[in-house]
Order: C-alpha cells, then structure tokens, then sequence
C-alpha cells in the first residue's frame, strides 16, 4: 500500500530539500559563492555570526515548488479552487477520483471533518467505488499530499530564517549592504510567491480526498499529518490573510528597504531624466566630450535592479500593507501599482493586482483610519495618521483606473526611449568596442530595462479588469514596431559584450589588481588599526588581499587564454559582510565606513562591493549577461509572441531585420525547464523547435513577399512598360487635343512627384529585401537543444523554392499557356530580383537556378550525345517542360482543341482561326522568336524531350502507313502493273480497292504537321546556338561536309548526322529524322515500303479535295493539306534510307563477313537519293495522271487544289527538280491559276484601302516586271523558310503575285517570290539534268517568261 512516512524526513535540515537543490548544484551563478561561505573558528565574544547558505538554498527549494505547483495545475487544467469550478479534464486527469459530487462537496465543506459530512447521502455509489479502489486513488495523490506537506514545511524554515535575518542585521540598505539585501528579500518574495500560487491548487480537495482514503485503509483513523494541514491550509486561506499574520513581525524591516529603492524606481519612470542626463549612454549627453558616463555609475548600475525592486514594492506592500502608511511609500506605491495590471507568480501564471490590493490591502488601511480617527494614540500623530491613511485610501481608490488607462502609454513611452538609447548603444560600442568594459555595468542596466519591458509588454497582452483570478482576455494587440527594436538592439548588445569578452575580462582583471593596493591603503589606516578587529575579519580580510595581488597581470599576455577562478575572493568578502552586518558582532559596517570614510575616497566596504561585483566579470559575465538579458520567460508567451512578429516585422514600421533577434530568442527557452519535472526538457524543447520552425516559416514567407512584390506588374514589371512609336505618337497627338481622351495620360505624368508612390514603394521593397538578405546570412546558427537551424540555408532554399513556384506559375495563364517569350521576360525580371539579394549573401544562388531549370528541362539522357550503361535517375523531374510539350503536341500538331492550326508557308509559323483555349492565336507559340526563347528557356534536354514526344507521335503515324500498306497490298501491286500497262480503267478499280483512305489522309496530314513543327523547331535551335556558341555551331556545321556517304553509316555517323540535324545543320532533315523514326522503332521491315508512292497517290482520289481552300496569305491550304506534301517527300525519303540500311546488313551478313566488298555506288548516299527521287518522280508522274485524266465536270473544281498541292510538292521536296511537273503539268495552268488567286487577293485589298499613298506596295505591284533588275539568287538557301526572307523582297516579286495581307504597313511582309513559293532556289540545280536554269530567275514571272526545261515557251 502506497504510504507516506513524514518522519522518513528530516524536519529542520538540508537532505529534505535534496530533490530540490540537486539541479541548482551546477547553476554558475552567485549563489554557489553563498553556498561555500561560512566563518570558520570562533567569532569574536562567542557569538554565532549570520549564515547565508540556507537563505539561497530556501530560494530554490521555492522555485522547485512553484514548479511542481504549475506542473500540477497544467495537468488539472488550471481549475478556480476558490470557486469550485473544474473541468473535464479536471477529472479526466488521473489526479482526483472521477466522482466530482463527494469531491466538491469534501472541498466546499472544507475544514469539517469527512467522518461528519454524511458522504453517503451525497453519491453512495461513488463512496463505495471510492472504497473499492482507495489503493490506487491514494496512490494517484501521494506525491501532491507530500507537496502540501513540502509546503507546510518550506513555511516553518523559511519563518524561522526571515525572523533570524531581521533580528540580525542591522543595515538593509541598497548602498550599504546590497548583496545580503537582495538575498534577504528575494526569499520573502519567493516565499511570498509560493503561498500566493498555492491558491491555484485544490488544496482543500486533495487534503479532503486523501484523508478519507487513508480512514478507509487504516481502519478509520486519520493520517497523521492531517491536522497540521488543515490548520496550515486553512490558516491560509485566502494565501494573503495568512502571509499577513506571518510576515507581520518582519513587516518595519520590509518597510524601510521598500522606502530605500525609492529613488531608484523613481528614476527608471522618468524618461525625461533619464534620456537628458545620459544614464544610459555611454557619454553625457550635455558633454559629448565626456565619453565615459562618470557623472553617477552607481545610479546606472543600480538600474539593472530596478525590476526586483518593483517586484519588492507590489509584493511587499501586499502582505505588509501597514507600511503603506509611511509618508514616503504612498508615491512609491502609487508609481509601481499605475504601471501593472497583474502580479507575476510564476512563469505565465499571475494574480490581478488591483483586485488583490482591493480586497486585502485597503481594508487594513481602512482600519487604520478608523484607529487614528479613535483617537487611541495622541493627537498629533493621531491626525498625522489619519491623513496618511486617507490619502492611501484614496490613491488604492483611483490608481486602478490610472492604470487601466496609463499603464500601455507609459510602457510605451519607455520602450521608446529604449529602442533609442539601446540602438544608441550599439552604434556606439561598434564604433568604440574598447569603451564597452569600463560601462558593462551600464550595458547590464540597458539590458534589464529592455527585458522588463519586453517581458511586461507580453505578460499584459489582452488582459482587462475582472474580477476573476486569471482574468478575461481580449484581442491581442500586435501592432507595436518597438518589440522589435528593443529585441535586435539586446541581442546586438548581448553579440557586442560576448565579442569582447576578452576586453571586459582584461578590464576587470586591471580594476582587481589596482584595487588590492586601495583595500591593503585602507587597512592600514588609523581608524582601522584603532578598531582593533578580532583574528577572524584580520584573516579574512587578508585572505581578499591575497586573492586580489595574485590575480595574473594581463600585460604581453594573451587575455583569453587566462583562466582565473575568484570563487574564493567572494566566498571571503561575503563572509566579512556576514560578520560585519550582524548585530552580535562588536565591530560592524557602520564602524568599517567610518574608520575608512576620512580619507576622502571611497570606504573599505564600497572597494569590497566593487571588488566583488567587477570579479564577476571575469569568470561569472556569461551568467551575468544570461541573467539580464535573457529572454527565456517569453517562452510562455511564445504564442503570443509569434502572433506579434507577424504583424510587426513586415509591417509599415518594422524592420525585418530584427527577426534574428526573435529567433535568438528561443535558444535560450529551453533554460526554462525546471530539472525537478523531467518531462518539462521535452516539452519545452518541443515547443521552442515549434517556434522557431514557425518563425523561420514566417521570415520566409516574408523574403518571398518581398521578392513577389518586386516581381509583380506594379513592381519591377512598370519599369518595363515602354511605348510604341504608334502608342506614343497618339499619346503626343491626344494631349495637344483642348479635349484630352480619358484614360489617357499626359507625357510627363509620371514624374509628378504626387505619382511617385510607386517607385517609393519599389524603394522601399528594395531596401527591405537587401538588408534581410544581408542579415539572415550573417546571422549565427541557432541552436535549439540537439537542433541547429542555419538561416543561409533555408534563405536559399526559399529563394530557389519561390524561383521553382513562380515558373511554374508562368508557364500557364488561366486558361492557356503562357508564350515562351513572356515566360523569358518575367523569368529574366525575377533573375535580376535575385541577382539584387544574391549581392548580400555569402552564396551562389545562380548554381540553385540554374539546377530547378535543369531539373524542370531534364527527363531523360541528351538523344545521340550522352549514352551511359545505367539508366539516369530523373528524381520525378521535367514537369515544366512536359507541360510545354503536352500543350505543343495538343494544340499544335494534333490541334485537339479544333482551333483551325493550319501552317502558314509565307511567315513560316502556324496560324489558328481563334485563339487557343481562350488566350493567344497560335502564331504567338510558333514563330521564330518563341521558339528561340523555348529553346533558351529549356535548353537542349527540354528540346529533346519535345523531339523525343513528337517522335512518339509521329512513329504512331507511321505505323498506320505500314499498316495501310500491308492490308492494301494487292491494291496497290495491281495499282503498279495498271500504271506501267496504261490501263486507266483497271488503275481506277485498284484505287477504288483502297480501304481507309480518308483516315489514313488524314494521318499523313498530322504527320506532315508534326514534321513542319520539328522543322521549325530545329531552326530555332540552329539559331540560337549560331548567336550564343557560333564555334560549337560552325564546328557541326564543317563536320556534316566531311561524314562519309556509306550506306548502313556506323554507330557514331549516325549520331553525328542526328546531332546535326538537330541543331539544323546540313540538308534533308525532314528524311533523316523519319529515318531515325524508323530505325528506332524497327519499322519498314518488308518490302510493301516500296509501294508507298502508289499509296500516296492515292490520296489524289480522297475525298479531303473537296474541302481544300488555297490561302494566298498563307501559302497553304485550309485543312493542312501542304503539310501532306512535306509528309510524302519526308517518308518516302526516309523509309527509302532505311530499306537500303537494311539490305546492306542483310547482304554483309549473308555474305559470312568475308572481306569481299559490294560494288562502291551501292554503299555510298547516292544510289539511296537516286532511288528516292526515282520513287518521287514516280509518285508525281502517278499523282498528275491521276489528276489530269479525272477531269470532268463533277472533279473539275477539286483540280485546282491538287495541281497547286503538286506544284508545293516540287517546291519543298529536296529530291525533285522543278522540272519534274513541267514535263506533266503545264506552267500555263499554274500561272493562269496563280493570277486569278492572287488577282482576286489585289483586288480585295485595293477595295479596303483605295489610296495607293498609304500603301506604297500597291502601285510596287503594277510595274512591270520586265522594268525590274535580274537579280539572280546564288546563295544556296534551306528548303524551309524563315520568317524573316521577306525583308527584301519589295523589289523582287511580280505584283500579280503578291497581295496586301491585312493592313498598308505589313504588305512588304506578305510579298511571296512566286505564287505560293519560291522557284529561284539554287538548291534546285544540281537535279535539273541539261539545264542551266537553276541559278536565273528568282523573279516568278521570270520563270514562266523563259522555260527553264520544258519544250514549250510561256511567253
């Protein structure tokens, strides 16, 4: 059975508080020189001298029991005792039995005995659950019984000392004894502290509670302790009336320390005097020459305690309000209580101050008054009395209101002073770092202050008048851009002192030994000699003396490097202040200032107290800087604490370089835990990561705000917006108007400096960003327990993160995707936002671009250049580029949203009828400059995948040809022998056998378009790599001359021909890449391939004619068929390539390898393109028969289309000479076809712009062509066109030819060489066989006024 043993305990010494000082062992703070003091021999005249080491270990078993006391109340669920209000999970916390009928009732009737409370009345069946398991009930309550018990004793000690303490010393002043001072009145705070939380814990219920539990075990006797309790837990109920009757006697000691720190709390509230005086700078304010503050260094330093004396005047004045009645105490009290609204207990945990002093404070004063108006005492000091205790009254009346009103302004105003003087400071210790070790005392007070405020400022946060214990919370208000300021400006100090440690070391070590020869002086004068002080001060005081002249000299030496433990020098001067402030020691304080005073300089106990305070800076300053300027208390408002830093550090008046400071906050959270609850380590660890992690989330959504606001159109975007020449000239046109056209602005209009908001704002973004940036890369690691947070990185990461999104972002609109050259322009407008921040920061930032550019390019190895044995992860990369493909090959090739993408031969792009998916028309995606800035966007990866996507595609295609081919097959073959027969009526019965000819038209047609994309895509590539790597360009460009023509090419042949006509170098790309098609999939394997011209043939008979319209504008036709034509010249080449590849490694292989060789002219190219144009003219020959001979009545409006699609066939196909449909076709068809086309396009364009003025192209169109030079093209040029050929063509082309597209200002551009293309190629030369016309007539008329290879003249 669980059972409690007080008596296991020892009562009145030190093992019973074991659990609490074990953590405090290892604190490196003051209290280890009280813990080793004590005086060693016998005192002077026998008498026991004053012992300080329980005084400091009472202190901490005080913070282990608030500890306990708010650990219990958190897993309660913080109930109101006083009400007897608790919550579910109250009694869902294992604490307390789950009967809450017996349990409040116990509680509510608290201190009858349980035996007389009838319990079974109340809840029977839970008195007999109650019975049945008091085992583990009492268990559940053991340690928080032996809490209340910890309690009852910590009270007995710490009564027992304080009445000791006040009895003893005979000084408490602040200026005299200031160290036993602090000590004396921190345990009565502490003591104060704990009975006061005490409140917040059902005492009543778990005394009540485990009594009857402890009857129902032990046979109906009470515990033992149980009586005691009650009367300790009634006599302090409420805590205030208890710690009245107790703290009574040392009441007048309190009074007069209370009275003492007056000056002190007086000065801290005035700002005024504070900031003209210059207690916290560096130098006088009024003598700036004055660098050194000399003028009062005791008053600054006493400034760093200013937050215990204030927390001395709220808890003193409670429990001992009689000494409000002092004359001096009502300004004393009146100045801290209009400042607070609560009263710290511990940690976050407080009572409503006003309220407390209402009910407890001026009832006594109350009393008092109705003494003094009795009249008990003489008259005189009767009114004097009388008059005091009213103006008490009156100023406990009217300061709540003051301070419900006040309180915010004058922490307001103080926060504002310290944000100057502490920014002040740091400026001028950078400046000045060796002035910072002569004022660290000031440094310490400027960092006191600052953390009283702060910490003030969240323990008030939402808090407002009521009458409940924990008070009502309103909204928070966070919108206070000092937080901020004061937060960096410590944190910046707290750097400055830690990097001149060394400087404040080697300062302090000088002030101890220059103070040695002062003290051994002040010995040995007179009056101490006449002392005669007994053999214990004489040894202690030369135990100082030898402490002080052996401290190493810092002369040649290395500062850092010393190592000097003055514990001994203050155990030894804090054993003299023991002795000489106690009241049974023949020689006191009194007697040492005045035998030591006369000379003029500073008394022997004021060199101690200097002696002693600068040896702290030497092995205890980390402690020191710990203790006034952590920030570890704002880990319990770490909430609170996030919620403001959002919305001040980005705010109008924030500074977002201050985040540091609240991120540097949190390494110091974790000192919070308390060692006596071990799982607090954990939690408090856990939240502090929490924090931070929220904070740096917070920091970062901020760096990218301030990137995307650059970024957006009202940023660096309206740098960009220029103006047209048109846009400008109706500008200048509409602002000489006396009638100015709305939504226009004057010129000039943006220079106003009432419109300069704008670049302000970009300023200001700016400036921002830069100085975060140059912060968060100077900032030192945070260090969170075993965590370790680097700002730089999660900079760069949330830099190249943001990068990554708003790519992503650009690439679409809302309901299409963004053009390639609009996705390069805000990509550029981003790099140089990053370029700015990447200026202060210490990293490459472009190597983390140029990554999420490769990764969003990259999905698989370079086709033809990179070739590893093991697969290449891509880690789910290139989802950029597969949306830029998908789209390409949906809308474009496949034209899968019916937009009518047809190809437009005249500016070598694709068109569309409408705009695709509601955003641009097609020639916006697919004209030169697009797909250049495609191609500089993705690079080669992302171009390849496009490649590698269209192949898929077009390998499809090709598949349903060689399907058509061997389903078809007898079709076709008899489709041959008719041809070679002349049987025209058998010809037409094989055509008719042809099934699916309309699909697979239709298929050939998508190919041919996605052949014309990739065309157009390899001349993008090809100039691009002209303009950025000219030599690697020209390099492929020389080393396509020199592959050697055999035929099957080797491994590395083909891929030097692939790369190059990839890149757009050499000749017959369109056949190379179906070549490549087809060998990469293993297709045209049999020889139904051979037929393939009698297929296409075929098409002549589709149906697809009778929906073709010819577009003079664009050179082509309404349903894509001149792709078709690109499709037949790319396939037939291809599939040709491939046949002979393959008959050539069938014939080495039949051949055994031997080294007998074929005949040369069968390996070379050569004999391939012999076949393919025998096979093209052989298609020709067929389709023009098919064509010529069908014509009648019912097929006479289709031939138009089919002999013009011919006449395109010749023109684009690399392996046939103009001349081929010459000998089948006449030229006087074609050109009496073309002049009624483009006549009809003239004459439509002259009717909407009649003036020949405004389109001068008109009248270019009516000269005679005869008039105009022969200017003969013998620069061989590409078989595609660029969109750029028609520069020059104004003087070149036959008007009959040429029309107006649009408008009077692009007619040159829509000019055409002849007709629908241009015959003055000279690549066309080398198949015309006898012929010299190849190189003459790159005017249209010109061809048809000389026959270049026909027998018939078309003059």
């Amino acid at each position: 059975m669980a059972h409690v043993s007080f008596k296991s305990k020892e009562v009145d010494s030190v093992p019973r508080w074991s659990e609490y000082l074990t953590a405090e062992e290892s604190s490196p703070s003051a209290s280890a020189s009280w813990r080793a003091t004590s005086v060693d021999g016998p005192a002077s005249g026998g008498q026991r001298h004053l012992q300080m080491e329980p005084v400091v270990q009472l202190s901490k078993v005080a913070e282990g029991l608030l500890a306990k006391m708010y650990r219990l109340n958190s897993i309660l669920d913080y109930p109101d005792p006083n009400t007897h209000t608790f919550s579910d999970a109250f009694w869902k916390a294992g604490v307390m039995p789950n009967f809450p009928k017996i349990c409040t009732t116990l509680s509510k009737k608290f201190p009858e005995h349980p035996n007389k409370l009838q319990l079974e009345k109340v809840d029977k069946f839970a008195l007999d659950a109650l019975n049945e398991n008091a085992e583990g009930y009492m268990r559940n309550l053991e340690q928080w019984v032996m809490l209340l018990l910890d309690l009852l004793e910590f009270r007995e000690q710490v009564l027992r000392l304080i009445l000791d303490l006040s009895s003893t010393v005979i000084t408490l002043l602040p200026h005299q004894n200031s160290l036993i001072l602090h000590a004396f009145m921190d345990l009565i705070c502490s003591f104060v502290r704990v009975n006061l939380f005490s409140d917040k814990i059902p005492r009543k219920m778990i005394l009540q509670v485990y009594n009857i539990l402890h009857i129902m075990l032990k046979g109906g006797r009470d515990w033992e302790f149980y009586n005691r309790l009650v009367q300790f837990v009634d006599s302090y109920d409420p805590p205030v009336k208890g710690l009245h009757e107790d703290l009574n006697f040392v009441s007048p000691r309190i009074g007069e320390v209370l009275e003492a720190v007056g000056p002190i709390i007086f000065l801290s509230t005035d700002t005024k005097k504070l900031r003209n005086e210059g207690f916290l700078s560096p130098f006088h304010p009024r003598y700036p020459d004055i660098l050194t503050n000399s003028a009062h260094p005791m008053r600054a330093q006493d400034l760093a305690n200013v937050t215990s004396y204030r927390e001395w005047v709220l808890l003193g004045y409670l429990v001992c309000p009689d000494e409000l009645l002092r004359v001096t105490s009502i300004d004393v009290a009146m100045v801290v209580l209009k400042e607070n609204l609560v009263l710290p207990l511990f940690r976050d945990e407080y009572i409503l101050l006003h309220e407390n002093y209402q009910h407890y404070v001026l009832p006594k004063v109350l009393e008092s008054k109705r003494m003094a108006k009795s009249g008990r005492t003489k008259q005189k000091e009767s009114d004097m009395e009388y008059n005091i205790a009213k103006q008490v009254e009156k100023m406990l009346t009217e300061v709540h209101e003051q301070a419900l009103v006040a309180c915010d302004a004058i922490h307001h105003e103080r926060r504002i002073l310290l944000k100057q003087e502490v920014g002040r400071m740091v400026l001028f210790f950078t400046d000045q770092p060796s002035l910072l070790a002569p004022n660290i005392q000031m440094v310490f007070s400027a960092l006191a202050l600052a953390q009283c405020e702060v910490v003030w400022y969240f323990q008030h946060v939402g808090i407002a008048s009521s009458k409940s214990t924990r008070g009502r919370t309103v909204d928070i208000d966070a919108t206070d851009p000092t937080i901020g300021f004061i937060l960096d400006g410590m944190g910046k100090l707290c750097c400055l002192v830690r990097k001149y440690i060394a400087a404040i070391k080697g300062y302090a070590l000088s002030y101890l030994s220059s103070c040695a020869g002062r003290i051994r002086f002040l010995l040995g004068t007179p009056g101490m000699v006449a002392l005669d002080l007994d053999a214990t001060l004489k040894g202690l005081f030369q135990q100082v003396l030898h402490c002080l002249e052996n401290i190493p000299k810092t002369q040649g030496e290395n500062v850092p490097a010393i190592t000097c433990d003055l514990t001994d020098l203050r155990k030894h001067w804090l054993s003299i202040l023991m002795i000489v402030t106690s009241s049974r020691s023949s020689i006191n304080i009194r007697h040492l200032e005045k035998a030591t005073v006369s000379t003029g300089k500073e008394g022997l106990v004021s060199e101690g107290n200097a002696a002693y305070s600068w040896s702290r800076c030497v092995d205890e300053l980390e402690s020191q800087l710990s203790k006034h300027g952590s920030l570890k208390k704002l880990y319990f408002y770490h909430q609170h604490l996030t919620t403001v830093f959002r919305n001040t550090m980005f705010g109008p008046e924030g500074r977002p370089q201050h985040c540091c400071a609240w991120l540097g906050a949190a390494c110091s959270f974790p000192e919070c835990a308390s060692a006596i609850i071990p799982e607090e380590v954990n939690k408090i660890g856990r939240d502090s990561i929490s924090y931070v992690e929220s904070l740096i989330e917070s920091i970062m959504g901020g760096l990218e705000g301030l990137i995307n606001i650059l970024d957006a159109e009202g940023g660096f975007g309206s740098l960009e917006m220029q103006l047209s020449p048109e846009q400008a000239a109706l500008r200048l046109n509409n602002a000489t108007r006396v009638k100015a056209v709305p939504g226009l602005l004057a010129p000039g209009n943006e220079s106003y400096p009432d419109n300069s908001s704008s670049v302000k704002m970009l300023e200001a973004a700016m400036q921002r960003l830069t100085s975060l940036c140059s912060v968060l890369n100077d900032m030192e690691p945070i260090c969170v327990l075993n965590h370790v947070f680097v700002l730089r990185e999660y900079m760069r990461d949330c830099i190249i993160g943001n990068f990554r999104r708003r790519f992503h972002n650009i690439i679409r609109t809302d309901n299409c995707l963004q053009r390639p050259s609009i996705i390069e322009s805000l990509l550029r407008r981003h790099l140089s936002i990053i370029h700015l921040a990447e200026q202060h920061i210490s990293m490459d930032l472009t190597e983390g671009i140029r990554e999420v550019l490769l990764a969003e390019s990259f999905t698989g190895l370079f086709s033809n250049l990179q070739v590893f044995d093991r697969p290449v992860e891509t880690n789910g990369g290139g989802s950029a580029i597969e949306i830029i493909c998908n789209w390409y090959i949906e809308n474009i090739v496949r034209d899968a949203s019916r937009t009518g993408v047809v190809f437009d031969a005249t500016h070598n792009c694709f068109r569309s009828s409408q705009p695709i998916g509601g955003g641009y028309l097609a020639e916006s995606f697919t004209d030169k400059r697009e797909l250049k800035a495609l191609v500089r966007l993705f690079g080669g990866y992302g171009i390849d995948r496009m490649d590698k996507m269209l192949k898929e595609h077009t390998s499809a295609l090709l598949n349903c040809i060689d399907s058509a081919l061997r389903s078809n097959r007898d079709a076709l073959e008899g489709l041959a022998g008719s041809v070679n027969s002349g049987d025209r009526i058998e010809r037409d019965a094989n055509l008719k056998q042809i099934i699916d000819i309309e699909t697979l038209a239709d298929f050939c047609i998508q190919a041919g378009q996605a052949i014309t994309f990739r065309e157009l895509l390899v001349e993008a590539v090809g100039a691009v790599l002209e303009e950025k790597v000219p030599l690697i360009y020209s390099l492929l460009k020389g080393l396509t001359t020199q592959l050697p023509d055999e035929v099957p090419d080797k491994h590395e042949i083909i891929r030097l021909r692939r790369v190059a006509s990839s890149v757009g170098v050499g000749d017959k790309h369109d056949a190379e890449w179906v070549h490549s098609i087809l060998a990469e999939y293993n297709s045209a394997n049999d020889n139904s391939w051979i037929l393939l011209p009698y297929l296409c043939s075929a098409f002549m008979v589709s149906n697809m004619w009778s929906s073709a319209v010819y577009d003079v504008n664009t050179g082509g036709f309404s349903n894509n068929l001149h792709c078709l034509a690109r499709c037949i010249s790319a396939v037939v080449g291809g599939s040709e390539y491939t046949r002979i590849a393959k008959e050539q490694r069938m014939n080495s292989l039949s051949n055994g390898h031997t080294d007998e060789l074929q005949e040369p002219e069968l390996l070379s190219r050569a004999s391939a393109e012999s076949n393919i144009k025998s096979a093209m003219q052989l298609y020709v020959k067929l389709s023009a028969g098919i064509v010529l001979e069908s014509w009648n009545n019912t097929s006479r409006p289709h031939i138009v289309p089919k002999l013009i699609f011919l006449d395109q066939l010749c023109e684009l196909s690399p392996y046939l000479p103009r001349s081929t449909l010459e000998a089948h076709i006449p030229y006087t068809i074609l050109r009496s076809i073309y002049h009624q086309l483009y006549g009809a396009s003239q004459m439509a364009s002259e009717q909407m712009d009649p003036s020949p003025r405004q389109s001068p192209l008109i009248s270019l169109a009516h000269a005679s062509p005869s008039a105009r030079p022969n200017r003969p093209d013998t620069t061989p040029r590409s078989h595609t066109f660029e969109s750029g050929y028609h520069s020059s063509s104004g003087s070149q082309h036959d008007g009959g030819y040429e029309a107006d597209r649009r408008t009077g200002d692009r007619q040159l551009q829509s000019m055409r060489r002849s007709g629908p293309l241009d015959y003055g190629a000279s690549r066309k030369a080398k198949f015309v066989e006898g012929s010299s016309s190849g190189s003459h007539g790159s005017g249209s008329l010109q061809r048809f006024a000389v026959s270049r290879s026909g027998p018939l003249s078309y003059k």
